[in-house]
C-alpha cells in the first residue's frame, strides 16, 4: 500500500518577499514564480474570479495581501 505524501508550501513567503504592497498584472507572474499568467488573470477577472484589484489609470494591480488568500483559497494539496 502506497503511503501519501501532503506537500504545502506557505504562500505568506511570496508576500514577504515582493517589495511593494501592489503587484501589477503584467508582473503576476513574477510574483507566483510562474505559476499564474497576466492573460490568466484577466480572464478569471472577466469572470469575476480574480482577486480583489484595483485600476490606475488603464493598468490592473492587486493588492499583495488580498492576492495571497486568493491563490490560498484556489489551493489543493497534492
Amino acid at each position: 500500500m502506497k503511503s501519501q505524501i501532503t506537500i504545502t508550501y506557505d504562500l505568506n513567503k511570496l508576500a514577504d518577499k515582493w517589495p511593494s504592497g501592489l503587484v501589477a498584472r503584467e508582473k503576476i507572474s513574477d510574483f507566483s514564480g510562474g505559476i499564474l499568467h497576466p492573460r490568466r488573470m484577466a480572464n478569471l477577472d472577466c469572470l469575476g474570479e480574480g482577486p480583489e484589484r484595483i485600476r490606475i489609470g488603464r493598468k490592473i494591480a492587486y493588492p499583495v495581501d488580498a492576492l495571497v488568500e486568493w491563490m490560498k483559497s484556489r489551493e489543493t494539496a497534492l
